[in-house]
């Protein structure tokens, strides 16, 4: 039996994409009889019970006598221990900049041979188009990039295109890259008559309903509120359903520049895992753009996927070959906003296209990116 320790900045009662993924994949690895522990900082709230999951809720405020302390437990276990740690720079605090949190997972891997794997979800702040502020905290993120990739012997990749910017700080250790891609974090739910309601609700007239589900990105916003009003000079028949956190300040800000269509915008706030599975099932497909493209670590997508919707998007830098291969997805230069308006515009004229996309998003989500990929690729890796 393997044993794990996930070290992760976020989990459940805490929003947010690492928090549901570490849940997740936590519960994937106990459920193949793994024992699994997590390692977070405290939240408000109940943590939701996984059987085979022990959550520790001892990394406090990541100082380095938190850290220190909860090394002290970790090393009551017996070793070799596995440490799986969820990388975000900007997770840990310190105003992203925890370098000690870094020199502990250090101290971890050299002191203590705890084997460090690395699973990457964004790698670090760019130096381009910032502040003297910014270009500081991407220079600490350097530093921290290459303490813990000294620390690691294994690195996991929500994306490919990742390696290409770590590669250069390992300096020269042959340490292996892994692609990661990141599923579903909303299970479908099988509920089509509660889908059946809420389509009822926002679908007037008949009318197709878009979803888009979304955190706030400022720059994904920006990229949908330009691309609606084009959308609405070509095709009038259809309503907009916003979901998730931040949806409802997403709405004002689309009403207060488009004020003539707020009747066919709506937006429902946070949602349970099983309500926004209803409120996805309701669509007939997804509107999701993206500033850098999407790619296999964008969740939204694969919400979308899993419940065989299909999916408008953007290409972009950081987009993998596969998506144009799928079928399962329509997509369009990101900067050019006619194009998506007019992607839209077919789809929402043609439900034979829709249901061919339908079919091949399911199929690319279950041979691709199922959670059941992930837990088969962390358990048959050599240590």
């Amino acid at each position: 039996m393997t044993s794990w320790h996930f070290i992760t900045s976020e989990y459940p009662p805490q929003p947010g994409g690492v928090s549901d993924y570490t849940h997740q994949v936590a519960a994937g690895l106990a459920a193949e009889g793994d024992e699994v522990h997590v390692w977070c900082p405290p939240a408000d709230g109940p943590t939701p019970q996984s059987a085979g999951v022990v959550v520790h809720r001892e990394l406090n405020q990541l100082t380095l006598p938190d850290l220190r302390r909860a090394g002290k437990m970790l090393s009551e276990f017996s070793s070799p221990r596995r440490l799986l740690v969820q990388w975000v720079p900007h997770g840990y605090g310190y105003q992203s900049m925890n370098l000690p949190f870094c020199f502990w997972l250090y101290e971890r891997a050299k002191i203590h041979k705890d084997l460090v794997e690395v699973m990457v979800h964004e790698p670090y702040l760019t130096f381009r188009g910032g502040s003297w502020k910014q270009s500081a905290v991407a220079l600490v993120h350097r530093l921290m990039t290459i303490t813990i990739l000294n620390a690691a012997y294994k690195v996991w990749l929500s994306i490919p295109a990742w390696e290409a910017c770590l590669r250069p700080y390992t300096l020269g250790r042959r340490v292996p890259f892994n692609w990661l891609p990141i599923p579903s974090t909303v299970p479908f739910a099988e509920d089509y008559a509660g889908a059946r309601v809420v389509r009822e609700r926002y679908a007037r007239n008949g009318n197709i309903l878009i979803g888009h589900l979304g955190t706030g990105e400022r720059n994904i916003n920006a990229l949908l509120i330009d691309a609606i009003p084009l959308l609405w000079q070509t095709h009038c028949e259809f309503d907009l359903l916003l979901l998730g956190r931040r949806s409802e300040s997403l709405r004002d800000e689309i009403v207060r520049k488009h004020s003539g269509i707020a009747a066919h915008i709506h937006a429902t706030g946070g949602l349970s895992p099983e309500n926004l599975s209803r409120h996805i099932s309701a669509c007939d497909l997804m509107f999701q753009p993206y500033p850098d493209g999407v790619s296999s670590r964008r969740t939204s997508t694969m919400v979308g996927l899993s419940h065989g919707l299909p999916v408008v998007t953007t290409t972009g830098s950081l987009t993998e070959p596969l998506w144009a291969e799928s079928n399962a997805v329509a997509l369009t230069p990101v900067e050019d906003h006619t194009a998506f308006a007019e992607t839209l515009h077919r789809l929402l004229s043609d439900k034979d296209a829709r249901s061919r996309m339908s079919v091949s998003a399911k199929k690319l989500y279950q041979d691709r990116f199922d959670v059941k990929h992930t837990i088969s690729a962390l358990r048959q890796a050599p240590r």
